[in-house]
């Protein structure tokens, strides 16, 4: 059970509406406190103008995402109704949704005008490199033959299946979690000074979710109060190490003064407005803060103290620093679209085209061959910067002419497919 005292746990007993959470009991133990209070001090200490990291720390931080879609379809079918395989439109959604969270995206559920509400100024995206150096579209799909995996005991089996360096990384395991957990998330605090356990290996820094919350209400992720995409915000919270609002105690802290102290987490499952008297007065919960318990549709703030919390995480954890600082080199294309051949020539399994995009969009790759013939087409609406190949297209061999056409550009380009 020690994983649990340097983790966060967000549960839900069957996915139903009258949910009953666990996690935060354990949590709230002496040693947990104790660690808590160790961080704080951290923190306390930390001086941003004095931190060799303080000009990379500063305005907008990208953190460059893989996804490990773990699976049991044996037949490696995509998409489709109960499929843990999931889509790459629900992966899509989901990281457009923790964007609009963590940037406060006006006109969006991410977006509220409470006069501490943060623009965490945070994106993520799909990383378009992997670890070899090779191009990647960020999302990675494994087969394994367990039906379901256990959020105590499966963690390392898990990121056995898949793992990307997670000091380069933040790896995200997507899979069907077992006794109705909806997910599980490192907390920086194995990685401090004074903080080391010997079970927080850095194969498991990471985010674990099942797939039924993965993703805006969209493929497997379509029923029920938890399915905009908010466990993954909740979970990477505390990856960035944020606590939950009531300090996993009855009026405990979390460490931001600008979050209410209240009495329970809001398990409930409406959005209706929910008081506590931890000081002899009545007031109003907090139920919009991401790292309370409330369902996804009444969830839109991290606040300024919050923000002021991550960015000293991402300073003092030397694995969060090293990220943001190797981030850099991973970054696709924001300002301008491309569209690149890789191993050119090859055969169908080797040839890819990578497309850069300045955000999400759609776009259609038309191909023809010699004779001006059209021989494959494939739309792909609303999606980011990504790699596509050869086979995915079902392109002949022989030469052929692809086309990559946005709203207001087209692009071509002459490959040649072995047999």
């Amino acid at each position: 059970m020690k994983r649990l005292i340097i983790s966060s746990l967000f549960f839900l007993v069957g996915f139903s509406a009258y949910a009953q959470r666990c996690g935060h009991g354990v949590m709230a133990s002496p040693e947990m406190k104790k660690r808590h209070e160790i961080l704080q001090r951290f923190i306390d200490n930390y001086n941003p103008g004095n931190s060799k990291n303080a000009r990379e720390q500063e305005g907008i931080i990208r953190i460059p995402l893989v996804v490990h879609v773990i699976h049991n379809n044996i037949s490696g079918d995509i998409g489709g109704e109960g499929n843990s395989n999931i889509s790459d439109e629900q992966i899509f959604s989901q990281i457009r949704v923790l964007n609009e969270d963590f940037r406060k995206m006006f006109g969006t559920r991410g977006y509220n005008e409470h006069p501490d509400g943060a623009d965490m100024e945070i994106e993520f995206f799909l990383a378009q490199t992997g670890p070899d150096g090779a191009p990647s579209s960020g999302i990675n799909r494994v087969y394994s033959s367990d039906r379901t995996f256990d959020v105590f005991s499966d963690l390392e089996r898990i990121s056995g299946l898949s793992y990307w360096p997670s000091d380069k990384y933040l790896n995200v395991w997507v899979v069907t979690l077992a006794g109705g957990y909806l997910g599980y998330g490192e907390f920086p605090g194995g990685e401090l000074d004074g903080l080391d356990l010997a079970d927080s290996p850095e194969e498991t820094d990471g985010i674990f979710i099942d797939h039924e919350v993965f993703g805006d209400r969209t493929g497997t992720a379509s029923a029920g109060i938890y399915t905009y995409g908010r466990t993954l915000t909740h979970e990477v919270g505390h990856w960035f190490g944020l606590l939950h609002t009531w300090g996993d105690e009855r009026c405990g802290t979390d460490y931001c003064e600008d979050t209410p102290q209240i009495q329970r987490e809001n398990d409930s499952e409406t959005c209706r407005e929910i008081f506590s008297r931890c000081d002899g007065i009545s007031r109003r919960n907090m139920i919009e803060n991401y790292m309370d318990y409330t369902p996804d549709s009444c969830m839109n703030i991290f606040t300024e103290d919050q923000k002021a919390r991550v960015r000293a995480v991402l300073e003092l954890s030397p694995r969060r620093r090293r990220m943001v600082l190797n981030s850099q080199f991973l970054l696709p294309s924001t300002d301008v679209t491309e569209f690149n051949v890789l191993s050119n020539p090859g055969s169908r399994s080797e040839l890819k085209f990578q497309v850069l995009l300045p955000d999400f969009q759609d776009f259609t790759i038309v191909s023809y061959n010699s004779l001006g013939r059209e021989v494959a087409r494939k739309a792909y609406l609303d999606y980011p910067s990504t790699v596509i190949s050869a086979e995915e297209l079902n392109l002949p061999p022989g030469m052929n002419i692809v086309t990559m056409q946005t709203a207001g550009e087209i692009y071509f380009k002459r490959i040649y497919l072995y047999e």
